[in-house]
């Protein structure tokens, strides 16, 4: 990987739809040997895949919350993603350092439809408690790297 590369990185995820010619130009390449760089980092695994990234508000799901798990005995990593799984408005979750055991991401249309997935959540026999926190507006949200 070297600066071509980022570079390279750096315009796809501003825009994945970028032609080659756009990514060759933020790199400092011609649109064939944009292509050919790109083919290679996604062979190499560098790039996993391209997606569209929708505005959960658009379908509806205003309501945000990063939710703390406190889990009773040792249940596994995959214990917990099992369980997160089935659980669609978990849009992200996390084992975690500290008191928690997990935080998870959650995304719903209001509180009613938030309280009834953490109710989901719960039912699961290792999950002893959780603590919620709401998103009241975001502040910053880059692509990821």
């Amino acid at each position: 990987m070297d600066a071509v590369d980022e570079e390279i990185i750096r315009c796809v995820l501003q825009n994945a739809r970028s032609t080659y010619a756009e990514i060759g130009a933020a790199a400092g390449l011609s649109a064939p040997a944009a292509k050919r760089r790109l083919d290679r980092l996604v062979a190499s695994g560098a790039i996993l895949g391209f997606t569209a990234i929708i505005d959960p508000q658009t379908l509806g799901w205003r309501t945000e919350a990063f939710v703390e798990v406190y889990c009773s005995g040792n249940p596994s990593p995959a214990e917990l993603r099992q369980n997160v799984e089935r659980i669609p408005e978990v849009v992200e979750a996390y084992t975690v350092s500290g008191a928690a055991d997990g935080v998870l991401h959650l995304l719903a249309r209001d509180i009613p439809h938030l309280e009834q997935a953490i109710q989901r959540l719960r039912e699961a026999p290792y999950i002893e408690r959780t603590e919620s926190v709401i998103v009241l507006s975001r502040l910053l949200d880059r692509p990821r790297v």
